[in-house]
């Protein structure tokens, strides 16, 4: 609300003035609550790497309508992309929660969606010299790319495949994601509105260059989602799907706390609220502490 837009009556005494601007306080201090937006609630976990739990301005049709965000410095923490294309038979079947503890990660998320070989990403993945799938998709505009070939590129960047194309991201990241975009720099809600809704996981970056996980088990439609997340105070500036549904993923352990999420709905492939079991995951993204 734009309290600006808004005057006082003129003033006819000082009684009825008076009246006039108490009235109109107290109308504001009920409107107030209506209109504020979700308060930022960082939790310091350790220096560059930061958690919070928000409150969804918009309830979900199931479950308890809170968005987890960790936010991280890529200054301070690199990115990991772990495939089990490359990796082998010793990492078929993991978990989020066992791919962390399995490769010393603070935290972990979804990749991307997968294809029916259980390996292979849906959208263009590379990890240095290993090629999970080297096919570009075509309907997959945004693009992650982390482990930087040179000092003077920025550590981590989410990319709009209209303005860069694949070729030139990989000649400066080692480590390139396509998926489903979905906000597009800077702050534009992509998705139009649709009956499907699912849990969430996905990756973002805030108007600082840091690296968001975010993860909803309440379902929401896409575009319902977006519109959450460019209400939050996280400074979003782009996004990109990960995965949705019970495969959708999320693991948080520092000396200080342990969180573990799983997904459950999706229209027309789950629908049902109550899976609490972890699903095996071929590809996640982690961090990791940068050693000194």
């Amino acid at each position: 609300m734009n309290h600006a837009s808004h005057r006082l009556p003129r003033q006819e005494s000082t009684g009825r003035s008076l009246a006039a601007v108490g009235i109109f306080l107290a109308v504001m201090a009920i409107m107030a609550p209506l209109s504020a937006e979700p308060a930022a609630k960082w939790i310091e976990l350790d220096g560059g790497l930061h958690y919070a739990e928000f409150d969804s301005p918009q309830k979900a049709d199931a479950g308890d309508s809170k968005i987890l965000v960790v936010r991280a410095d890529p200054r301070l923490y690199d990115l990991q992309l772990l495939c089990l294309s490359e990796l082998g038979d010793k990492a078929q079947g993991l978990t989020v929660r066992q791919w962390a503890e399995k490769h010393g990660l603070v935290a972990a998320i979804n990749a991307g969606m997968y294809q029916p070989d259980e390996k292979s990403n849906v959208g263009y993945m590379q990890n240095f010299a290993h090629k999970n799938n080297p096919r570009v998709n075509s309907k997959y505009l945004s693009i992650a790319a982390f482990n930087a070939k040179a000092a003077s590129l920025a550590p981590f960047m989410l990319f709009d495949m209209e303005q860069h194309k694949i070729p030139e991201i990989a000649k400066d990241y080692h480590s390139v994601v396509q998926n489903l975009r979905l906000i597009k720099r800077p702050r534009i809600n992509v998705w139009t509105q649709q009956d499907k809704q699912w849990s969430e996981a996905a990756l973002g970056q805030d108007k600082q260059g840091k690296v968001l996980f975010i993860f909803s088990r309440s379902p929401y439609t896409m575009h319902d989602f977006n519109e959450i997340l460019l209400r939050l105070p996280i400074e979003i500036e782009c996004a990109q799907h990960l995965d949705g549904g019970p495969p959708a993923s999320f693991y948080l352990s520092t000396k200080s706390v342990t969180i573990e999420k799983v997904g459950s709905y999706e229209s027309k492939f789950f629908e049902d609220h109550d899976n609490k079991t972890a699903w095996p995951l071929p590809n996640v993204i982690g961090l990791t502490k940068k050693q000194r």
